[in-house]
């Protein structure tokens, strides 16, 4: 049975990164904090920060980080996972096949994935579409380097630079496809403004609600 959460605020937006353990670690930590600090600025609350229960970290393993954004004080703090996030972020295609990365999304959900392909192609390989209201595609790979480092890791101060990477365009396509931050304030909140811009322009969204998710 699915945790009923005591103190859940019903203008919480939850966020969960799927990542491969570290190798990709920094690119899902900053995901969720510059996503967080966006949200700060925009006026909104917001908590970052790494899933422990998938520590320790084994090479290529998938491991999770996770965000919350509100317009109220977030109360539901001592809860460490995302059991129902409205937006899930994978940084690894490879990550679609068989790994559960939609479970427990909330009806309408968005699904932001590191990838040169097609939505539609990305769509047969998902364990579980029947919430996913928006599928998006982007490629951070062609677009950035891989941000690979320990530092920052475990709640360690990150002293190279938060989203120079994978995660600035990443975090793009998630402002675009959601609005969840805005556009400016991403593009304060990472080391490479013009990487932010580019995932947002570029991201690919498959609306599947409007498209009424016939053959999902």
């Amino acid at each position: 049975m699915r945790q009923e959460y005591e103190f859940a605020d019903e203008g919480l937006t939850q966020i969960s990164v799927w990542s491969r353990g570290v190798l990709q670690n920094k690119e899902g930590r900053d995901i969720v904090i510059v996503l967080a600090h966006a949200a700060g600025i925009d006026g909104n609350y917001a908590d970052a920060w790494e899933n422990y229960v998938d520590l320790p970290d084994r090479v290529g393993v998938p491991v999770r980080s996770f965000a919350r954004v509100s317009s109220s004080p977030i109360e539901m703090k001592y809860v460490y996972v995302n059991e129902e996030p409205d937006i899930v972020v994978v940084t690894d295609e490879s990550l679609v096949k068989g790994t559960p990365v939609t479970q427990g999304m909330k009806p309408g959900g968005v699904l932001v994935v590191n990838t040169k392909r097609e939505p539609s192609y990305i769509l047969q390989f998902l364990c579980d579409t029947g919430n996913i209201g928006k599928l998006v595609c982007v490629d951070a790979s062609a677009s950035a380097e891989l941000q690979v480092t320990l530092s920052g890791a475990e709640g360690a101060t990150d002293a190279t630079g938060l989203a120079k990477g994978w995660a600035a365009v990443l975090a793009g396509a998630v402002a675009r496809a959601t609005g969840i931050v805005s556009l400016d304030a991403l593009k304060k909140s990472v080391a490479r403004p013009e990487l932010a811009e580019l995932g947002f322009d570029s991201a690919v969204v498959l609306d599947l609600e409007e498209v009424g998710g016939a053959d999902r």
